[in-house]
């Protein structure tokens, strides 16, 4: 009867209050997204109760937390619960809290737009593969708007804690949706679903128990179902009524558990429940502290990168309890930066249950607590590696480009990250690490070689390589915008300096190859100074010096960084970003063994060899700017000379 009456009284207030109601349209992503739910995710349609189940245990969560302080906002209803209720005759589904609950503001940011989305972007990396599109769904946080899939109308009336008015929002997906004022006698949030016709199994007890066991098992606060309708003869012939007051799932916190007694498919719906996504996880961290701390850790690695990873706040999204009360999911003390791709929760005994998010900040036993919680991290990743090579390799793959973060910022950890990175090298496609990499250093090898770039295939292109590979001399292809940065601040690894190739002498001379030089294929060496000398006078201040090179064996020319100049692709990106005003010129190298290049060396002896070889000077600049990805000095000059060269070429 109560459920009853609290169902007249939502259609005697909506009624009443249509006219009053305040119509507003949906942003376009998020009407795209609806549209998205009910025509692509289709075969993923029972994941709206999960989703909503967990909206509504984070509710009950931040309430808790919120009556640390104020203790009268749970006075008269200190027990928190989730309430499902089936009418097959009425085709509603009602999922009722009595956690935080929202006001209009509230209403608006949470069911007007795509949480945390970043706007349209979401919608840009849709791709119509409904499994994979799934996925970019639950890393936006938008699991409500899966309810669509399954009703043809929704309705949230909800009273936030603390307050007396109560709103009621209503939308049938199309595009508007309308925010009146509500009639509701208490805290929390009730959703009510007005089913499709084709969704008449959600209204099913069987299939309803089954949904929460499978996604929602592991939720803190009791579950309770109510069926009514088409189901009710059964109930009453099997005795069943008592089950409404029964709670439908286990209700224990996921990570107090004994690991003995947690199935994997448990582990993957806390994982899902946690990070409000859908894919699997690649790794988790499942253990207890105990001793002058005691907490207990449940930490896992996404399978997919989430989508505020690149964020330039770099939160970490690990949730932190307190005596299995929570407390945050924002706070910066609770892991390194370099690690927030983490989901996951920490419970600690040790914390006061009345901390404030700003004593976190500077708690020192939240402070060992996080030391000891990424120092295991680091050790069971680095077991992962030695272990199970593929798995990690595919997490470095993932999440490689963050953990570097804390090669730059971490010194702490820093020895410990460069066992564990891994690189791409020029000695084949799998990932080499430091210690692979040095154990296989040609003699004489003094150094680590590398070269950066904004993606893998373009420093795969660069010329400079060319020595280096004939040689066999293996070189790191790093294309991840940190690692110019944390280059700058490590610069050995076990005693063996890291060297960039495009930044002063390539030292290729002193590293032997086993094979016999013959200087028969390079231009002689007094006409290569003379040669030299001319293209620095007709180049002037656009070079800083012309020289020859060891580092090429196919390309003409290539620029290089000095010795004491920052690395070329490190000056590109601050430039870019308007952090230094101009370049600084480059040293020109040219190739003694290439065609162009002997030529141009015979020629630079004669009598008006400046003005024949002006031309060429220039587009071989032009040319090494070209394979660096540089801008042009004079685009119009570079056409009009490489049309003068075809021409004559063909002449």
């Amino acid at each position: 009867m109560a459920d009853q009456s609290m169902a007249d009284t939502t259609k005697e207030n909506t009624a009443d209050t249509k006219a009053k109601a305040e119509q507003h349209g949906f942003e376009a992503e998020v009407a795209r997204l609806l549209h998205l739910m009910v025509h692509s995710v289709y075969s993923e349609r029972e994941i709206f109760l999960r989703e909503l189940i967990s909206n509504a245990s984070d509710a009950c969560d931040k309430l808790r937390y919120e009556a640390l302080t104020k203790p009268d906002l749970t006075k008269d209803d200190p027990e928190f619960h989730i309430e499902i209720v089936a009418d097959a005759k009425a085709k509603t589904l009602v999922i009722r809290d009595n956690g935080v609950g929202m006001n209009k503001d509230d209403l608006k940011a949470n069911l007007g737009t795509i949480a945390r989305s970043g706007t349209a972007g979401f919608m840009d990396r849709l791709t119509g593969d409904a499994k994979r599109d799934v996925q970019l769904i639950g890393q936006f946080g938008v699991g409500f708007y899966s309810v669509f899939m399954v009703a043809d109308k929704v309705s949230v009336l909800t009273c936030r804690a603390g307050e007396d008015a109560a709103y009621l929002w209503e939308s049938d997906g199309s595009g508007t949706y309308s925010i009146a004022d509500g009639d509701k006698a208490g805290r929390g949030t009730e959703i009510t679903l007005h089913m499709k016709d084709d969704a008449g199994e959600f209204l099913e007890r069987f299939r309803l128990e089954r949904i929460v066991k499978t996604y929602s098992d592991h939720i803190a606060v009791p579950i309770r179902l109510a069926v009514s309708g088409a189901d009710e003869q059964e109930k009453t012939a099997s005795g069943d009524e008592e089950k409404d007051d029964a709670p439908v799932n286990q209700g224990s916190a996921l990570w107090t558990r004994a690991k003995a007694d947690i199935t994997d498919d448990q582990y993957t719906e806390f994982y899902r429940h946690v990070s409000h996504a859908f894919d699997e996880p690649a790794f988790r961290l499942h253990y207890t502290a105990e001793g002058m701390q005691q907490y207990s850790v449940l930490l896992f690695i996404p399978e997919t990168r989430p989508m505020d990873l690149f964020d330039p706040a770099r939160k970490s999204r690990v949730k932190l309890y307190v005596k299995r009360v929570f407390i945050t999911d924002d706070t910066s003390g609770m892991l390194p930066g370099w690690l927030r791709f983490l989901r996951g929760v920490v419970d600690s005994q040790d914390l006061p249950l009345n901390i404030s998010r700003e004593m976190l900040q500077n708690n020192p036993v939240l402070k060992r607590m996080s030391s000891a919680i990424t120092k295991k991290v680091l050790g069971e990743l680095e077991k992962l590696a030695a272990k199970d090579a593929e798995k990690f390799e595919a997490i470095w793959s993932t999440f490689g480009a963050v953990i570097k973060e804390g090669l730059y910022e971490d010194l702490e950890r820093r020895e410990a990250l460069l066992k564990l990175v891994r690189f791409r090298t020029t000695d084949g496609d799998g990932w080499v690490s430091l210690a692979d990499y040095v154990g296989r250093m040609k003699d004489k090898q003094s150094a680590i070689y590398y070269v950066t770039g904004p993606d893998e295939a373009a420093v795969k292109r660069s010329p400079q390589l060319e020595g280096f590979k004939a040689k066999g001399v293996e070189v790191l292809l790093l294309s991840d915008p940190v690692d110019d940065f944390w280059l700058q601040m490590v610069s050995d690894y076990e005693g063996k300096p890291f060297k960039s190739i495009t930044r002063g002498a390539s030292d290729l001379s002193d590293i032997a190859d086993g094979v016999a030089k013959d200087d028969k294929d390079k231009a002689p060496e007094g006409e290569l100074t003379v040669l030299a000398t001319l293209m620095k006078d007709v180049l002037g201040d656009a070079v800083s010096d012309v020289r020859a090179s060891d580092r090429l064996t196919e390309t003409a020319a290539c620029l290089v960084a000095d010795d004491s100049a920052m690395d070329m692709h490190l000056e590109r990106m601050l430039k870019a970003n308007n952090q230094i005003d101009m370049a600084t010129p480059k040293i020109l190298e040219i190739n003694p063994s290439h065609g162009l290049i002997k030529k141009l060396a015979a020629l630079s002896g004669d009598k008006g060899a400046r003005d024949a070889c002006d031309d060429a000077v220039h587009l071989l600049l032009d040319q090494a700017k070209i394979l660096e990805g540089d801008p042009l000095d004079d685009p119009s000059a570079f056409a009009g000379r490489l049309a003068k060269a075809v021409e004559n070429g063909l002449a």
